[in-house]
Formats: C-alpha cells, structure tokens, sequence
C-alpha cells in the first residue's frame, strides 16, 4: 500500500468522524474481545483463551473476537438513550481471503434514536455527500429485484410448497433436493440478483424476508422486516435495520439462532442468556443502526478493485 492511498485512506476516516462529530454523536471504543456474543448463524467467529498466572485460583476463560460492535453499543444506547457511532476492528472466520473479504476488518457502526430504517437511509445518503459522493441512491425493495432479475414473485414462490426449488432450476441451478426457502432464497439472490445490482450509483435493497432471521422490526405486512442493504458496483457495503426492541422477540432470536449454531457452527461460542432483559422498558423505543465495511468504502471511493489495496497490512 503506498503512501498516497495511506493519506487517502485516513482523510476518508477523518471525514467520516467529523460527520458524525458534526451531527453530535457519541463515539464509542467498546471492547474487541468479548465472553459471548449475540448468537447469529450466519457467522463463524475466531476463539481464544484467557490464561492466568500460574498458582491462581482463576481458571482460564475463553473470549470471543467480535464480528461486530453490535454486542455492547446497544447495551450503552438501552441505557443511555443517545446516537452513537464506532469505528473499529472487527473479526470473522471460516471466509475465503478475497478482494472483497478479509477475517479482519475495519467496521463502522451507528445507531440512531427516533429513527426508522429510512431515517437510517436518508443520513447515510448525508454521509455519502459529505464524502464527495454527488448522487442519491437507487431505491428497489428485494420482491422488485427478484421480479426483475429471478422472473418471479418471491412471496407467492416463498408460500407455494416446491415452488423455490422449481424457480431455483429454471434459473439454471441445481439445489439439492428438501432445501428450506430460506436456503433457496439465499441460492437464487447470490447467483441471480446480486450480480445485477452493478450500477454506477449506490443501490438500497428495501424490505428483506421475515423468513431470512435478523434482529429488525417486521413491516406491517408481516412478510417482510424494516431492512436494507447497500450495494455499489455489486459490492455489498452495509446492512441496516430499525431495531427490534420487544424483549420477548430478542430472546426468541438467541433461544433459535442458538440452536442453529450448536447444529452446525464451527466454532460454538457462549451466548448472554440474560442479552434479552436489557430491553424490558424499552420496548416503545424506536432507534436504528447501520453496519458498515469501511475498507469496502474505501476501495469503492479509491476506484480499487480489492480491498488488499486500501488497506495496510
């Protein structure tokens, strides 16, 4: 990595502090390694050990690196009832090394009060702006891009026993039969609808799946959960949702994610049985946060192909 893109990289940094320096607010610095983590079976995450002297009556403790500073910013915005942002290293494991993935990362997450997954929208379309970035986003909800890009109705297939499995094969693949919908969902949005969302304006994909599990508020619809995510030349660059604050739903999301994690997981972590009670008298709280990849950011506004070239080991 040269010196040049060095400087650019920490101005873009800079610029993206004094954003939310600007708009007043809290930066946080919450820990890296962590007892558990919020259970997400999406994930593989990286285990380690913490030793004590010799002759201590302190057993050794295993820790966790956090894929995301998720875990202990909503404990500060439970409590504290204020806008947040971080900027910091985040870790994830069992990814193949690309120039678009690397196990370790810089992540930029913010959390918004009052805020609904749009309000989340509008202010990451400000801090584009404040970026030199001079275009509004391109706004499509997933049932539209599967219409247009798969050639069929998410939803109807969704509800229609076999009918995923029979778009799936029509689009060319070969899924394995008995596949559930949200693993044939999963298929035909890698392979069909994400290489099209290649464009030379940033793209919001709207209104995931309440099938696809996640931590979002549902839409009134029932189908589908208050999410987006944001792509820019086919490159995902953050996902965002208007939280869920119902006690109850949270712990039902960690008893099932989980489950799925003692099933299947390569590396099992502990997961904070008590994580749901922060959120009793919260429940009519209303905040949104949005997870960013930073070095994605930045080789997208560098013009690089891979994130080998923006970052700096």
């Amino acid at each position: 990595m040269d010196l040049e893109t060095l400087q650019q990289r920490a101005e873009i940094i800079k610029k993206v502090r004094i954003f939310f320096d600007t708009k007043n607010y809290l930066s946080l610095d919450t820990p890296l390694l962590s007892p558990n983590l919020i259970p997400e079976s999406c994930l593989e995450v990286f285990e380690t050990t913490r030793l004590y002297p010799q002759g201590s009556r302190e057993k050794s403790q295993p820790l966790y690196l956090i894929p995301s500073p998720e875990i202990y910013m909503k404990k500060i915005i439970t409590r504290h009832k204020t806008n947040v942002y971080q900027i910091c290293k985040c870790f994830r494991n069992g990814e193949s090394v690309g120039h678009l993935h690397n196990s370790e990362f810089t992540m930029l997450e913010y959390y918004t009060m009052n805020a609904d997954y749009l309000d989340s929208l509008s202010l990451t379309e400000e801090l584009f702006a404040s970026l030199a970035f001079d275009t509004s986003f391109e706004k499509i909800t997933v049932k539209e891009a599967f219409a247009r890009h798969a050639g069929f109705d998410l939803f109807v297939a969704a509800e229609t026993p076999g009918e995923m499995e029979a778009q799936a094969k029509k689009l060319g693949l070969d899924p394995i039969p008995g596949l559930g919908v949200p693993v044939l969902y999963d298929l035909i949005f890698i392979h069909s609808v994400e290489p099209n969302l290649k464009t030379g304006k940033p793209i919001a994909l709207l209104d995931y799946p309440a099938f696809v599990p996640c931590l979002a508020k549902k839409s009134q619809d029932g189908r589908t959960v208050e999410r987006w995510e944001l792509y820019w030349n086919g490159i995902e660059l953050a996902n965002c949702f208007s939280e869920e604050t119902d006690p109850q739903k949270v712990k039902e999301f960690f008893i099932n994610e989980e489950a799925q994690k003692e099933k299947h997981a390569l590396v099992k972590h502990k997961v904070d049985h008590d994580y749901w009670k922060m959120f009793q008298g919260c429940e009519q709280s209303k905040y949104s946060g949005v997870a960013m990849g930073l070095d994605r950011l930045i080789m997208a506004l560098l013009g690089k192909s891979s994130i080998d070239g923006v970052t700096p080991y």
